[in-house]
């Protein structure tokens, strides 16, 4: 069972440097549209200079003027070319982590008690998740324990994750677990959806479930990589796979915490924890 964590942080060390994909391409794709744009207005120009006669091109600079023209031209469909090679490559990056993300899911679950693999569904695209389909806001704007304001939640999302949390800071850790669960399917996307499944980790650990909340904590950070809770769930992440064993990984794991997040105040938590596990 130990092995089906082996290679459970596999995808973090290419994880660390990947850019915010969805907006990436939506630039790449700005740019190219430039690009078409400039070198229609380029042809316009040297079809006006042409039908302009001897007369017109001689104003223009002579032969001179078409040369630069071929020059611009051919700057442009070198610049065309080379957008669309980065938007191959990062388009096979995308789906390369994607198909690895989808690994360390089936992975991990398999060695978790009771988990109904064919329940984990498609891996949604690296870096592309779609977050307008977040519940619509609330009027109020009052601030939550999250930092987050209130017009950014669901209807009752607030109260919802309130009462998960409550159960845990009562001490029902199994109960807690299913809770936080819950919450963070029924409003996934949503603000509070890191925070739900980073405690249900804590929930799954102290109810003695290390393996669960090794996934938790995973799925914690591969949903939500930019949410506030990304530097701890890693940090996490990288202790329960020190406590089940896999120090290399364990090791990858927290190193990432301070490559990724390097002001975030998980990253002593994690260097603490390197150095007890005697990572180089």
């Amino acid at each position: 069972m130990m092995r089906a964590l082996k290679g459970a942080v596999c995808g973090l060390a290419m994880m660390a440097g990947l850019p915010a994909f969805a907006q990436d391409q939506q630039s790449l794709a700005d740019i190219r549209s430039e690009l078409a744009q400039l070198s229609a207005q380029v042809q316009g120009l040297r079809q006006e200079l042409v039908s302009s006669g001897s007369s017109g091109l001689q104003a223009a600079g002579g032969a001179s003027a078409l040369a630069r023209m071929d020059t611009m031209e051919a700057s442009l469909s070198r610049l065309t070319s080379q957008t669309e090679e980065l938007q191959n490559k990062i388009n096979r990056v995308v789906s390369d982590g994607t198909n690895r993300i989808g690994d360390l899911e089936f992975r991990v679950c398999e060695m978790e008690q009771g988990c109904d693999i064919s329940s984990i569904g498609k891996t949604a695209p690296l870096g592309g998740a779609d977050s307008s389909a977040a519940a619509a806001p609330t009027p109020a704007a009052s601030s939550n324990g999250s930092g987050q304001s209130s017009a950014d939640l669901a209807m009752n999302e607030q109260s919802d994750f309130d009462r998960a949390k409550g159960v845990l800071d009562q001490g029902d850790f199994p109960r807690a677990a299913k809770e936080l669960a819950a919450f963070a399917q029924s409003y996934t996307g949503g603000p509070l959806s890191d925070d739900a499944l980073y405690y249900q980790g804590e929930a799954l650990q102290k109810s003695g479930d290390t393996a669960g909340a090794a996934r938790a904590w995973l799925n914690a950070f591969s949903t939500y990589p930019d949410g506030d809770k990304a530097p701890e769930s890693l940090t996490k992440l990288g202790w329960a796979l020190g406590q089940l064993g896999q120090r290399s990984e364990a090791c990858t794991a927290l190193g990432q915490v301070g490559q990724r997040y390097p002001q975030a105040q998980a990253v002593s938590e994690a260097r603490a924890e390197m150095s007890k596990l005697g990572c180089m």
